[in-house]
């Protein structure tokens, strides 16, 4: 039985399982901002749908601009993509026959790509006692004989946020053993964007920072993401994309989300107090639960997280297996942050559950 390796496909689990899909299912196994799209975009769309009769600009304009301006960066700097996703599979191009480090348990796309594109993934492991942070010393280690290092800040699925200092001292070392570093930052921005690195790639040549529209601005269905690096990398990736991979409704709306401070702030907010309310229900029913930074958790209950996945699903309530996350194997599930009352309806199924086991 092969689950779906991302969350967010509901039909494809319930088929995979063999389970009748009920006819109404709550979906925590995606990770968008519950609000649904910015109201901006709504208002913009019969605007927007003049962009179908024109050929899009091929660099992405005039979402380009918006991202330089937005981080106060050189538009040199910026690579707009048709999701995160192409950005992955762009820079994997980079690393045929290279050595390039993951550490797990992290986003299945990383290896994915690499090894579709030809790289050795060199796997390292955070270990499960320690809530899976960083295992420095292992990545020091391994950091001279490797050609790149994939670090996802927000870690996806644990939401750990590693500090500043560790960060700096893994780019530090990767520097001095001319190894790149990709940041996948596309939780960040429900951290802080003071937090980011952005502001360090101009001079710090073999860093790379990607970053996803799809989760703070909930827009998975229209694709969007950039990168922001050194020109010379920019210029580089550019020269492997297709021409007009990004598309005219795209690029505009990329432009209005960016524009949404409030909306920011209030999604902030919100996945902070239902965090919080989803780790003080867990931690009462003797739960572990990992203490993340991002608009999802991930916990593991004191008896058998698949019984619970099961019988949850049976429900109508879709949670994230963990069985393709190396180290977490099945025995952990994340949990989407959703609207109050999802949340509520969540918790108590869960409550029911745990009192009958």
């Amino acid at each position: 039985m092969q689950l779906p390796e991302h969350g967010a496909n509901s039909k494809r689990l319930y088929a995979s399982l063999n389970i009748p899909m009920p006819d109404h299912v709550l979906d925590f196994s995606e990770n968008c901002n519950p609000a649904g799209p910015p109201p901006s975009v709504a208002d913009a769309w019969p605007d927007l749908l003049a962009t179908l009769a024109g050929y899009p600009d091929p660099d992405g304009q005039p979402f380009l601009s918006a991202i330089a301006a937005y981080h106060h960066t050189e538009e040199q700097q910026v690579l707009v993509g048709n999701g995160a996703a192409e950005i992955l599979s762009l820079l994997a191009g980079r690393y045929e026959g290279k050595r390039v480090i993951v550490i797990n348990p992290t986003f299945s796309e990383y290896r994915a790509t690499l090894e579709a594109n030809g790289a050795e993934v060199v796997q390292l492991q955070g270990v499960e006692a320690d809530h899976f942070q960083l295992p420095m010393e292992q990545i020091l280690k391994a950091l001279p004989e490797a050609d790149a290092i994939y670090l996802c800040t927000p870690n996806n699925p644990t939401g750990l946020l590693p500090s500043t200092d560790v960060l700096w001292t893994i780019i530090r070392a990767a520097e001095q053993s001319d190894t790149d570093i990709v940041l996948d930052e596309a939780f960040i921005d429900f951290v802080d964007e003071n937090r980011s690195f952005i502001r360090y790639a101009a001079s710090c040549p073999r860093l790379m920072v990607v970053r996803s529209m799809t989760k703070m601005y909930a827009i998975p269905g229209i694709r969007l993401g950039y990168l922001i690096a050194h020109p010379r990398r920019i210029e580089a990736l550019k020269r492997r994309a297709s021409h007009w991979h990004v598309n005219g409704i795209a690029a505009e709306i990329g432009v209005l989300c960016l524009q949404e401070e409030a909306y920011r702030r209030q999604a902030i907010e919100h996945a902070r107090q239902e965090r919080l309310k989803m780790k003080e229900f867990l931690h009462s029913h003797g739960c572990e639960v990992i203490d993340s930074a991002a608009n999802y958790l991930v916990m593991k209950p004191t008896c058998d997280a698949n019984l619970l996945y099961r019988e949850l699903l049976a429900q109508g309530m879709v949670l994230r297996h963990s069985e393709n996350f190396k180290g977490m194997d099945g025995r952990w599930l994340r949990i989407g942050m959703k609207s109050e009352t999802m949340m509520k309806r969540l918790r108590e199924a869960m409550e029911t559950w745990f009192k009958e086991h």
